[in-house]
């Protein structure tokens, strides 16, 4: 039998018979031959053939002689081929996907995106997608972090209650999970240092180009900090490792989409909330849109980084596990991170002690009862800790330009789209 070899490995085998494999991208008929653009996970290979062409995205094996050419995709093409065909559409595509760009709108690659998907600049954004969340893996790996799982059903709000979905859970309220905050630090109290890759659930009514209904939540808890800054500084490797893993998983992606893919400083700028205040100008208890395009802006001008910390954001707008600046009342140890223009990532230092937490609740007038299981994490000794969690659409909407945090996210949650 002989082994299948991929589209971007042809030349490597010029004058072997090989077989190929993978859905008719392109036709072509001349007079006297005809032309079998065949495409897989790796690419491209032209197949030269007198035979009937099979219907465009027809799965196909093709075995035949490698021959260089020049003018073929890669310098070589398959002649004398036999061209067997796997299963053939029942329908056509909803357009042209060997175009070079893509003649549809949002609504239409979204509902047929199995096929659409398969056009090379629609597959771009997830091949970069799945390079970010190797190199967020690899990188804290690589720090001593420990993968974790946590459940997705949970028996309570873990930001609050009027953002959750509701389910029946065997006769029983339960909740699908916000974040899997409360897990990852009661997992510090084990392993000290933990990551999770995970779906999260937002039922928050936004019909906007940057929030979902469903998201892919890139977390990170870490043990024994000093403050948040700590914090900071492990999120800055991770994000120079997720763009590294980018240039090497995903070259053929990146070239597609013609991407300017950032540096990340050795230290990323920081301005204090407060100070953000100062230079757009605004006196408000969180920063705008229109203030994290400015300050983005400025972070570029003034420090030639498109990445731009804001620390300190008031105690009233974060978390109540949140710990406060014991410097500046009324403050957090709490951090965003700006990625041109939009926030990008939510952190910062947690409270650890238990008697903390039910001062917090009950300075938001909360009562502590909800929280029982959650409390009890902080009744055996925890260490300080704090982490963050990067949204990977909105990661990869940033790298890639995509002006809707749709086009780079499979079968997308919100509030108008279930299916496909």
């Amino acid at each position: 039998m002989i082994s299948r070899v991929l589209s971007a490995e042809l030349a490597e085998h010029a004058g072997e018979r090989v077989t190929i494999a993978g859905w008719v991208h392109r036709r072509r008929r001349l007079k006297s031959v005809s032309f079998l653009v065949v495409k897989d996970r790796s690419g491209v290979a032209q197949v030269v053939t007198s035979a009937a062409l099979p219907a465009e995205e027809s799965a196909v094996r093709v075995t035949g002689t490698v021959m260089a050419s020049p003018r073929a995709p890669g310098g070589a093409e398959l002649v004398e081929p036999e061209i067997e065909v796997l299963a053939e559409p029942v329908e056509a595509p909803p357009f042209d996907l060997y175009r070079p760009v893509v003649p549809a709108a949002l609504p239409t690659i979204l509902d047929h995106a199995p096929v659409a998907l398969r056009h090379p600049l629609l597959r771009a954004a997830p091949e970069i997608s799945a390079a970010s969340a190797a190199g967020f893996r690899s990188t804290l790996d690589g720090l001593g972090f420990t993968e974790i799982h946590t459940p997705k059903i949970v028996a309570s709000a873990t930001e609050s209650g009027a953002n959750v979905f509701g389910i029946d859970y065997f006769g029983r309220p339960a909740y699908l999970a916000q974040s899997p905050q409360f897990y990852k630090q009661a997992m510090v109290g084990v392993f000290e240092r933990v990551y999770e890759v995970g779906p999260v659930f937002r039922a928050e009514p936004h019909d906007t180009a940057r929030h979902l209904a469903q998201y892919t939540s890139l977390d990170a808890e870490l043990g024994f900090v000093r403050d948040h800054r700590d914090v900071m500084a492990v999120l800055r490797e991770v994000l120079a490792g997720m763009l590294d893993a980018v240039r090497r998983r995903a070259p053929g992606a990146v070239a597609a989409l013609g991407l300017d893919l950032p540096g990340v400083p050795a230290e990323i700028p920081a301005v204090h909330f407060t100070e953000a205040q100062r230079l757009t100008g605004q006196d408000e208890p969180d920063l705008s849109p229109a203030q994290e395009r400015w300050l983005s802006d400025w972070a570029l001008r003034e420090h030639g980084s498109e990445f731009l910390f804001v620390t300190g954001y008031p105690m009233a707008k974060r978390p109540f596990y949140t710990h406060p600046d014991p410097d500046r009342p009324g403050c957090s140890n709490g951090f965003d991170l700006l990625f041109r223009g939009l926030e990008l990532v939510t952190g910062g230092q947690r409270l650890h002690r238990h008697q903390d937490y039910l001062d917090a609740l009950a300075a938001r007038g909360e009562c502590a009862e909800p929280y029982e299981g959650y409390l009890r994490t902080f009744a055996y000794g925890m260490p300080p800790h704090g982490g963050f969690a990067i949204g990977l659409e909105r990661w990869t909407a940033r790298l890639t330009g995509a002006a809707n945090v749709r086009q780079v996210t499979l079968f997308p949650r919100d509030l108008h789209r279930l299916t496909p």
